[in-house]
């Protein structure tokens, strides 16, 4: 073992024990204190003199000055700063604030220089390589942590017991602890491969993936709402579940990261690859009003390129945003390089706040799917079996046709969903002052019902035809008009910022008899507003298109008036629709007079309106009743059909514009001031994009997983490292650049980035890799040597010991009480939460509590809005979602210890825990609370422990029997129902230990 040290210490740590490193020991000084003025930024650059790059510090500053000369400190002019006693000279500079440097920072700059001051590109720019390790039994990274250990006289902790290792694997490869038969079996089971079999169970369990993506729907922005003032919904789960699938059947990361950034790119992609670019539809969007539409869709441009290179390349690339990089060698330019492969999303800034924006797909579930062409079949077959009857349609109307001769005369028109009709019998004529007024009690219209509005009218000019709304022509409502004459539809909430207002582009005819017709079918979308002039559809010209606001018109329809304007002229056969009618129905409308006249031409010389007209009056009604129920069959076939569509749940998804946009460099960021044209690429200080790759996020997704690419393995498996340890091998997760940690374990960063990408990319595997080690299978108790040596534990020299995460505590909380409900995917749930939240920092209705077992789901699926999100995990640390957040913070506040004693959650679980230790737990007290411990901590009490809880039970059991009635309100917290057989205060008793264990530091921390 001592020839094994001795040779793992010559290979890879030698540099520890030798000459001052500029990556280690130099770069972070400079990077802190100097490159603010002496570093990437050219514009806030303080003079000639550049500490980033080699060249530039050591380049001629004139009069005979360099500022750094290799082997001569005092020569140098950067020492002579650093070190002078002239305050008006020292660097950093005192007039601006800032502290002279450590006495350690000024030797290492002076045993650096006479070293000949060597740089070294950024450690993290290098491609990692595999450090050589000895094949023996000790696993790589017990062989690297040992070295260093060993350094600094440090000696690795024993390994954990083993319950205490189960619940510890179990926790972080599932989010959930043992159950006691979990435990057993593990106990029981003394053969050399007992753990390694548990780790395989977990990795294989459902829970895996349901662990492993709450942290990357953190890093993904990922939410149920939109965002900012009025936040309203949005249905994202869909892509929630996808990653859950992902991580559950161990796709490859390269391929994770090609389908969630360019799935849609892919040749023939899948639905699943299209559900996965969620990923970049995550971020927040806007809905408020008086926004400019332009600067916020160049927001989500640029939260996507930070996000891409948060977690695929652990880089502030933001940063470069406004300026060149202060600290690493990103350029402005490079940051909008990167976004132009982000800038071609058909979307808008201004966004739908009740629901997905465009683009989104339907994303049906397997069984929905299944349903879905089950109703098509059906439809299908319904609609066969209708055309199948032509022959019979054709002879029974021509029989009808020809009985219509002799028949009274017959007038008709199309009457389905009419809400509104006003004939104008007699006197057609407005003047301008004339105003009708009727249907205040029809049916409302709101933005999202279709609707066609139809008139005869003959314009003397200007004027309105019919509205319903206020009476300004900037008002709230639907109004008809003919403005510059041209037919004009106002569909108004705000004018300033939410409506429709289109117009036919052709101007029609003054002083004489004409049908108008507008029809819409609910879209949302000014450009599905249509224009009839005479059963003709009319080119669309549109002013306005921001109809995504519900709309709650009152009062009664007026014709020959509205928006301040009255009409000049005649109207008559006012009718409004709820519903769009079609072209053909439409061309029908301007057909008056009986439709007997129209059956005695001959059937050669009858219009194509005249033909349809006759067709739909027969099937009104006048159809053989065997045609009229196959008819009514296929109809009702296709509303079922339509009305389940209808239910099934979207997704928002990338897609590419058909024509790029142009990106440019912004000046100072500013969306209005657009410089220099860029293409998409990549950050030139990074390997070059390969010319095989296509310049879209195709190449893009590839390129990032490439293995040529210094930063995404290693950023990739620091973020587990710091999901199992607490804390990353780099511990800022989010920046790998000069700003950022030096790795403490470089080498194990290193191995660990490429066994992940000559694995495959594979992340279970990766993972076990890890467990497996010794070093994370050390216990974690600390002495007081090494709590003074090494309180963060970073050189790893016993096991970690961290808080649970907050959805851990919940989670592990309604798992021991028996009340969670594992149920893998979809929508999100809404679980107690404290009354008025919502109303209070939004107003609204408020929060709609579920009832049922969206109260017990894992807290992956509660249902998360960014301006009011859920009080215990934001109480207990949780990222906000506003942004990509990839570091794992903890605090230790009062907060949470109130949440964990006082919350419903937490007070309900303790009465189910109590319940199951009375009844699963055996006769005896002592029986009882051992089996609660075991379900809170897996593992029994110690006797000093046991002796505790039995105190504290006698305790409550005294006050509970003087105190009957508090015992029973105590009982009351949550809506699952108390167990009647059990006498209440003896119930209440169990609680309140129960309670106490739920709060024990033990059950909310990782050991």
């Amino acid at each position: 073992m001592l020839r094994l040290l001795f040779f793992v210490a010559a290979c890879i740590l030698s540099a520890l024990a030798g000459d001052v490193e500029f990556n280690r020991d130099i770069r972070p000084v400079l990077s802190d204190r100097c490159f603010a003025c002496h570093g990437p930024d050219a514009a806030n650059r303080k003079s000639k003199l550049r500490l980033d790059q080699e060249q530039g510090a050591k380049a001629d500053l004139g009069k005979g000055r360099f500022g750094i000369v290799p082997g001569s400190p005092e020569r140098s002019e950067v020492f002579k700063r650093i070190t002078s006693s002239n305050k008006a000279l020292r660097m950093p500079p005192a007039y601006a604030g800032h502290d002279k440097l450590g006495e350690r920072e000024i030797k290492l700059i002076r045993e650096w220089i006479e070293q000949g001051a060597p740089y070294q590109q950024h450690w993290s720019l290098i491609p990692p390589k595999r450090p050589p390790t000895q094949p023996t039994d000790v696993h790589p990274i017990d062989q690297m942590v040992r070295v260093r250990l060993e350094r600094e006289g440090l000696h690795p902790a024993p390994e954990a017991e083993r319950h205490t290792l189960l619940r510890r694997v179990t926790l972080d490869l599932t989010g959930l602890q043992p159950s006691p038969a979990e435990v057993d079996a593990f106990l029981a089971d003394r053969s050399p491969g007992a753990y390694e079999k548990v780790v395989d169970r977990l990795l294989a369990s459902p829970r895996f993936g349901e662990r492993m993506a709450i942290r990357w729907l953190e890093a993904a922005r990922y939410s149920d709402t939109n965002g900012y003032q009025t936040d309203g919904p949005r249905d994202m789960w869909r892509w929630r579940d996808w990653v859950i699938d992902a991580y559950n059947r161990n796709m490859p990361f390269d391929q994770f990261t090609i389908e969630q950034l360019a799935g849609d790119l892919l040749p023939h992609p899948t639905l699943s690859q299209r559900i996965a670019t969620g990923f970049h539809r995550n971020h927040r969007t806007s809905a408020e009003g008086g926004i400019v539409d332009e600067e916020f869709r160049l927001e989500y441009v640029a939260d996507r390129t930070e996000t891409t290179a948060t977690v695929w390349l652990g880089s502030t690339l933001g940063c470069a945003r406004c300026h060149d990089h202060k600290y690493d060698p990103f350029t402005q330019k490079d940051f909008y390089s990167l976004s132009a492969f982000f800038n071609n999303v058909p979307e808008k800034g201004f966004v739908y706040n009740f629901g997905n924006e465009e683009p989104f797909i339907k994303a049906p579930l397997p069984e929905q799917a299944k349903r879905l062409a089950e109703l098509d079949a059906r439809a299908a077959s319904a609609k066969q079996a209708a055309d199948s009857q032509e022959q019979l349609l054709e002879k029974a109307q021509a029989k009808w046709e020809r009985g219509l001769a002799r028949a009274k005369p017959l007038e008709w028109s199309v009457t389905t969903a009419q809400i509104f009709e006003e004939p104008v019998a007699g006197d057609t004529h407005f003047d301008g002052r004339r105003v009708i007024e009727g249907g205040k009690e029809s049916p409302k219209i709101d933005y999202r019902d279709p609707f066609t509005f139809s008139a005869w009218i003959k314009p003397q000019g200007d004027g309105a035809i019919l509205s319903r709304g206020e009476d300004y022509f900037e008002g709230h409502g639907h109004y008809l008009y003919v403005l510059n004459g041209r037919i004009r539809l106002h569909h108004v909430f705000r004018w300033t910022d939410l409506g429709m207002r289109v117009e036919s582009a052709e101007p029609i005819a003054m002083n004489q008899w004409q049908h108008i017709a507008v029809t819409y079918d609910g879209s949302m979308k000014a450009s599905h507003v249509k224009i009839y002039v005479n059963g003709e559809i009319q080119p669309l010209k549109i002013l306005f298109d921001q109809g995504i606001w519900p709309l709650d018109v009152k009062g009664p329809w007026r014709v020959g008036a509205g928006g301040g304007k009255f009409f000049n002229g005649d109207i008559r056969g006012v009718r409004v629709y709820k519903k769009e009618l079609t072209p053909a129905e439409v061309a029908t409308l301007p057909l008056e007079g009986p439709v007997n006249s129209i059956a005695a031409k001959p059937a050669a010389s009858r219009t194509q309106a005249e033909k349809d007209k006759l067709r739909f009056c027969f099937l009104d009604g006048r159809a053989p009743r065997k045609i009229l129920k196959a008819r009514a069959a296929w109809s009702a076939a296709q509303a079922e059909r339509d009305q389940y569509y209808s239910g099934i749940p979207t997704v928002m998804v990338m897609e590419e514009m058909p024509r790029p946009r142009v990106t440019h460099v912004l000046r100072r960021g500013a969306y209005d001031n657009p410089g220099e044209a860029v293409e998409a690429r990549t950050p030139a200080a990074l390997p070059p994009m390969p010319d095989s790759l296509p310049h879209n996020r195709l190449g893009l997704a590839r390129w990032l997983v490439d293995k040529s690419n210094p930063l995404t393995a290693r950023v990739n498996v620091n973020r587990y490292w710091q999901m199992l340890f607490g804390v990353g091998l780099v511990k800022t997760v989010e920046d790998f650049g000069s700003q950022g940690e030096w790795p403490v374990y470089p080498e194990i960063l290193d191995w660990l980035a490429v066994e992940y990408m000559e694995s495959g990319w594979d992340t279970k595997h990766i993972l076990k890799t890890i467990v497996m080690s010794g070093t994370y299978r050390q216990a974690s108790r600390v002495t007081p040597e090494a709590l003074q040596r090494d309180p963060e534990n970073r050189l790893l020299a016993r096991g970690p010991r961290v808080r649970l995460s907050p959805e851990m505590i919940r989670d592990q909380t309604l798992a021991s009480s028996g009340l969670l409900v594992e149920k893998v995917g979809g929508p999100s749930v809404k679980p107690y939460q404290p009354p008025g939240l919502w109303q209070e920092l939004q107003g609204g209705k408020g929060y709609e509590q579920d009832h049922g077992e969206g109260l017990y789901r894992r807290s992956l699926y509660t249902y998360w809005k960014r301006t009011v999100a859920p009080p215990m995990m934001i109480n207990f640390d949780a990222a906000t979602r506003e942004t990509c957040v990839v570091r794992e913070t903890r605090t230790n506040t009062p907060l949470q210890a109130l949440n964990l004693m006082n919350g419903v959650t937490y007070l309900e679980a303790a009465r189910k825990l109590a319940e199951r230790m009375m009844l699963e737990g055996g006769g005896s007290a002592a029986t009882r609370l051992a089996y609660g411990m075991t379900l809170v901590v897996a593992r029994p009490p110690s006797p000093k422990e046991a002796a505790i809880l039995a105190a504290a039970l006698e305790r409550f059991r005294a006050g509970f029997r003087t105190r009957p009635a508090q015992a029973v309100e105590y009982l009351k917290q949550g809506e699952s129902p108390r167990d009647g057989r059990l006498e209440p205060e003896e119930l209440a008793a169990y609680t309140g230990v129960a309670n106490l264990m739920l709060n024990l530091d033990q059950a909310v921390t990782k050991d």
